[in-house]
């Protein structure tokens, strides 16, 4: 499997809002730094909770990979999200996630920089 088809695995399984299908991808001890600057969180811990609060969110969502640059067993990835609350707003929010990919082809560290406040923003107006 190559870095592109296990980070294409990571958008599509977010997009259908599949936690079992998402965290197949990561190894154990994976963890998130998402956004950058927030405490980093250990994937295999809460993210059931996490997909959760995206059903409560969104109906819908849509994502984008634009680009992927892979270098050895990284790839940075610059993505759009497209979304529909449950309230019918619709919202746009982008950014870039850097991708760290173990020998096992299993995520293992991610770096996600985005304004989710951005985001926050666009559901409240």
């Amino acid at each position: 499997m190559s870095i592109e088809t296990v980070i294409t695995a990571y958008f599509d399984n977010m997009a259908a809002m599949n936690p079992d299908g998402w965290i197949s991808h990561f190894a154990e001890d994976a963890i998130s730094y998402d956004p950058v600057g927030h405490p980093p969180t250990r994937v295999h811990e809460g993210f059931q909770e996490f997909f959760q609060q995206m059903r409560t969110i969104f109906e819908q969502i849509e994502a984008t990979t634009e680009h992927i640059f892979v270098a050895g067993t990284e790839a940075a990835v610059k993505w759009t999200i497209r979304g529909v609350s449950k309230s019918g707003k619709s919202v746009t929010f982008e950014g870039i996630t850097v991708f760290e990919v173990n020998d096992a082809e299993q995520i293992q560290t991610t770096r996600a920089y985005w304004n989710p406040e951005a985001m926050i923003a666009q559901l409240r107006s």
